[in-house]
């Protein structure tokens, strides 16, 4: 049951940065005013929607889980920064604190490991 469990898991939280992935490629003007706001290249939308699909991909497959879940969890801690919008919009506290609690839960995968249901070298 454990590894029914952490693949679940596994396949939640994929969706997520898949489903980001696709957003970015179909509309990625909202993703670039963000990223021209803060002072970042425009067309740093498409590594970042490319990181977003392979990771995701590479979450549920693998091999090395526990790397792609270390480097989405740090993705989520850095883009958590985008959030942090308290007086201009105080449901993007929320949003960065989900980030966090996302980070969270991969460093735990990253630490267990993606059990047997895995596709490896």
């Amino acid at each position: 049951m454990r590894d029914g469990l952490n693949l679940a898991g596994r396949l939640l939280i994929a969706a997520l940065f898949a489903g980001g992935a696709m957003q970015k490629l179909a509309d990625p003007a909202p993703v670039q005013t963000m990223l021209a706001g803060v002072g970042l290249p425009a067309l740093l939308v498409w590594p970042v929607a490319g990181f977003n699909l392979i990771a995701s991909v590479g979450l549920v497959l693998g091999p090395r889980v526990a790397l792609w879940a270390l480097a989405l969890a740090a993705y989520c801690l850095v883009t958590s920064g985008f959030h942090w919008q308290l007086r201009a919009d105080p449901w993007q506290v929320t949003i960065m604190v989900k980030n966090w609690s996302i980070a969270g839960g991969l460093l735990i995968l990253a630490a267990a490991g993606p059990g047997r249901f895995v596709i490896r070298h």
